[in-house]
């Protein structure tokens, strides 16, 4: 197998640019499997605002790690990559392509590069504490606490993003090795191709504003106070997702629709944005499409079968 390694073509780029439509196109073409790259789409009954593939999409291409938990199971790199490798592996064993989908930075990468994430269980009391320092002296703040006992984690973690700022301080409290120490590689048994999708910078933003405006007309609202109704909490981890605690905002009657949206909005852009720091368009990884080209579907055919030549085009 590390003398042979199996093809698996990943498709990434920032949120709203088209991923999933390439992918499904892709796999009819190549009879390949979708492995879900996105970790948001990994939760049930969030399907509006986490854009995940429809029912129709799903039963044309079987998709895989959608829908696999509930928002208040607790979720992890570490299972993640577990979970994923699993489904590549299968995949391959059934003689199929597997194409993986997403824009979570780490989920990608890790599979690709055969990243092994530390497993070390959650502390809720020390995960309690740290967001608590976070909200009191202010995220940078904690940021710094990281810096001081891990300046390399801190080097690749954005100081706003909380939750892996406090993943990394729980690691290193736990075991006493940095979260950069902790983790490990191997070279993974795939032959991989990874195709980037991008576009102008306002022609992302534009298609981000009609989506989320699609999201909101759409049930997005409704999907929020449902979840709601389950007992599904805004201040739950799943429930950071984009866009949630904006509409349970609006559902609670603690925010007008219109201020929500122009929210949700934002945070999106800044979203794409980060995720550009993931997939840089200089990265040689990456061999990178307009989305908005006529001939991308057709170039990316192309790459797939010049890079595996053996792959069926049917």
């Amino acid at each position: 197998m590390q003398q042979h390694p199996h093809p698996l073509i990943a498709i990434v780029g920032p949120t709203a640019v088209g991923k999933s439509k390439l992918a499904l196109e892709l796999a009819r073409r190549f009879e390949g499997e979708i492995i879900n790259g996105d970790s948001r789409q990994v939760y049930r009954h969030m399907d509006i605002g986490t854009a995940k593939p429809s029912v129709q999409e799903r039963a044309l291409v079987p998709h895989h790690l959608v829908d696999i938990v509930d928002p208040d199971e607790p979720y992890s790199l570490a299972l993640y990559l577990e979970q994923a490798r699993k489904a590549v592996q299968d995949t391959q064993e059934r003689g199929k392509l597997p194409i993986l989908v997403g824009g979570t930075g780490q989920y990608v990468w890790g599979l690709l590069e055969g990243f092994h994430a530390p497993q070390v269980a959650p502390n809720q009391s020390l995960r309690a504490r740290l967001e608590a320092q976070a909200v009191d002296e202010g995220q940078e703040a904690l940021w710094q606490r990281l810096h001081e006992v891990d300046p390399t984690a801190a080097s690749r973690i954005d100081h706003r993003n909380v939750r892996r700022v406090v993943r990394a301080l729980e690691v290193f409290h736990e075991t006493g090795i940095p979260f950069s120490q902790a983790q490990g590689r191997e070279k993974p048994p795939y032959r991989s191709m990874v195709i980037g999708l991008t576009m102008e910078r306002p022609r992302l933003y534009e298609r981000i504003d009609r989506r989320v405006e699609a999201m909101a007309a759409g049930g997005w609202p409704q999907e929020v106070s449902d979840l709601l109704e389950r007992g599904y909490q805004p201040e739950l981890p799943s429930m950071s997702s984009l866009g949630y605690r904006e509409m349970a905002s609006y559902v609670r009657v603690e925010l007008p629709l219109e201020e929500a949206v122009a929210r949700i909005k934002t945070a999106t852009h800044r979203f794409a944005r980060h995720q550009y720091a993931w997939f840089r368009p200089g990265d040689s990884r990456i061999s990178w499409l307009d989305a908005d080209a006529q001939e991308t579907a057709t170039r990316a055919f192309d790459m797939v079968a010049g890079h595996y030549p053996s792959t069926s085009s049917g």
